[in-house]
């Protein structure tokens, strides 16, 4: 009777979803690195790829990409400006934008040409960065959370270009059209240096990026229970203050960009919760199946 129950025990063991999947031999510290190094090595390989093709292609990566914003038309230009005619508002709609460029650097467009060709190689080839992560850390991952691989680099990846799209199409113009137009006095012109312009440009769309990653975060946080989601619930004022900081600091001075960004924000919070909440559920009910 006692072997029956102990060997019940034992299958129940072997078939729980929250125990992590042995390998069939126990990996060293070195082994771990020269995993690690070779993860790195395959997403360093996927930018340099992508590095070079944007070099190739740099006039479509400059002129219609990365220079596109400065001009009154450009997309999301012309829509501010026939909303702020609507709004009479006229901050929005500046007919006459059009940011005039130099550069003061003898290697300086040769510089910024490398720089950006590196940053579209590191934005183009982040959900393969992403799946390399998970790889390396998925021999440690429990069985349950190794079939939510794909789907988590997915949801990832999704956040990340999407994080990018809006901050190109909606903060960028806004930033640009408030610097590039602000004066503390008619006599004073404003010239652009275009590594300045570069630097406004990559720094506002690849941080709002990565702010857009937080439901990510929030939601392992919460499956590993190093934050409840009661804590969560709890501290949304908090929250709201942390993220209006954050949009203060990656949007220009105005409040219309900063909620722009901050609404977003707080959806992506609350729908975290949510996802961690369901996630908890579901952990609860197969710990329980398996219990019973």
């Amino acid at each position: 009777m006692s072997e029956t129950i102990s060997s019940k025990k034992s299958r129940g063991r072997q078939n729980d979803p929250q125990l992590p999947k042995k390998d069939h031999k126990e990996m060293s510290f070195w082994d771990h690195l020269r995993e690690l190094r070779s993860h790195i090595m395959k997403s360093l390989t996927a930018i340099l790829l992508f590095a070079i093709i944007a070099f190739i292609y740099k006039d479509i990566i400059f002129n219609d990409i990365i220079l596109a914003p400065k001009s009154a038309q450009f997309i999301t230009n012309i829509w501010f400006c026939e909303f702020g005619k609507i709004l009479n508002i006229e901050f929005f709609c500046v007919p006459e934008f059009s940011l005039q460029l130099i550069n003061i650097s003898m290697a300086g467009q040769f510089m910024t040409h490398m720089y950006i060709s590196f940053m579209f190689g590191l934005i183009l080839s982040a959900p393969y960065i992403i799946y390399q992560f998970w790889k390396f850390v998925e021999p440690a991952l429990y069985e349950h959370e190794r079939r939510n691989t794909g789907i988590t680099v997915l949801v990832s990846s999704s956040l990340f270009i999407g994080g990018i799209l809006f901050s190109y199409y909606l903060i960028v113009p806004l930033a640009l059209n408030f610097f590039g137009t602000y004066q503390v006095s008619e006599s004073v012109a404003n010239q652009i240096s275009l590594s300045s312009y570069i630097s406004t440009v990559v720094s506002v769309t690849f941080s709002v990026g990565l702010v857009f990653e937080m439901p990510i975060v929030i939601f392992y946080l919460a499956k590993a229970g190093l934050v409840s989601i009661d804590f969560l619930k709890k501290n949304r004022k908090y929250t709201l203050v942390i993220v209006v900081i954050l949009a203060a600091i990656v949007t220009p001075p105005d409040v219309f960009s900063q909620i722009l960004v901050a609404v977003p924000l707080m959806l992506l919070y609350e729908s975290s919760i949510w996802m961690a909440q369901k996630a908890l559920k579901k952990k609860a009910a197969e710990t329980d199946s398996i219990m019973s």
